[in-house]
């Protein structure tokens, strides 16, 4: 419980002092009264004022009519309040008068900055899991090697070029550009150029947000070249022939191997 200050104690102590000696004159008062009356005056309550009383007994002292009515009007006052011990007229829980205005919560009165974060460090957060991931790739190729064989070839013979002749799959979107425009356009400048764009992506788009929604250029940017490779390596695979030249493999079949 919070401790109440000296000074403020203090005041509540010269109030209560204050309070008594008012009281007591009071008291004195009334007795005065009721000596002069003959002793039939009741004894004044101790919270009413001195004003009010030397008001009433004014009052009383001008006129049996006037004291007549301010008697039925006291009488009047005293039937309608509650009788029986029970709590007073607009009297809340506990038989308090008080009204509480607001309850202030304390939460509210405070600074609170805390706020979610969605960062956390590349060690050991980020590099455990692509640790893990690495090793669980390697032991899974490592285990197929040694269970399914390779599919090569017979060994090669100078004497004889295969046709078609194919570069590996991942190769053959690059090879596939070789048809269409110079070996030096179709192996330098357009891989250059791709590679330089997707190098530089993180510093033209510098969107912090990781929803897809938010990353339209970075999503336009990989959507186009996963495309862009994919349909050359699809081509050059299934589409290209004998020299190769273009086919359809529904109606002369496959001319791809591993």
């Amino acid at each position: 419980m919070t401790e109440i200050p000296e000074h403020l104690l203090k005041r509540a102590q010269a109030a209560r002092d204050k309070a008594a000696v008012e009281g007591g004159a009071t008291g004195e008062a009334a007795a005065g009264a009721a000596a002069a009356t003959g002793g039939d005056a009741p004894a004044a309550d101790p919270r009413i004022p001195a004003h009010l009383l030397e008001r009433s007994k004014a009052r009383q002292a001008a006129g049996s009519g006037g004291g007549v009515a301010v008697q039925e009007k006291v009488a009047s006052v005293v039937a309608a309040a509650p009788t029986g011990g029970s709590l007073p007229v607009g009297a809340g829980p506990g038989g308090h008068t008080q009204r509480l205005l607001t309850v202030v919560k304390s939460g509210s009165i405070q600074d609170v900055k805390a706020s979610p974060v969605d960062k956390v460090h590349t060690w050991p957060h980020l590099l455990a899991a692509e640790f893990v991931a690495a090793l669980a790739c390697l032991s899974f190729t490592f285990f197929f090697s040694i269970f399914v064989n390779a599919p090569l070839l017979q060994q090669a013979n100078i004497n004889k070029t295969p046709n078609p002749s194919k570069a590996p799959w991942y190769f053959l979107g690059l090879q596939e550009l070789l048809t269409m425009f110079h070996p030096m356009i179709a192996g330098v400048t357009i891989p250059g150029v791709g590679m330089i764009v997707l190098i530089l992506a993180p510093y033209i788009d510098k969107n912090p947000s990781n929803k897809p929604e938010d990353r339209k250029f970075a999503t336009s940017l990989m959507t186009v070249h996963l495309m862009f490779w994919a349909v050359l390596v699809i081509i050059g695979s299934f589409f290209r022939g004998p020299g190769f030249n273009f086919t359809l493999p529904w109606r002369d079949g496959l001319f791809f191997e591993l």
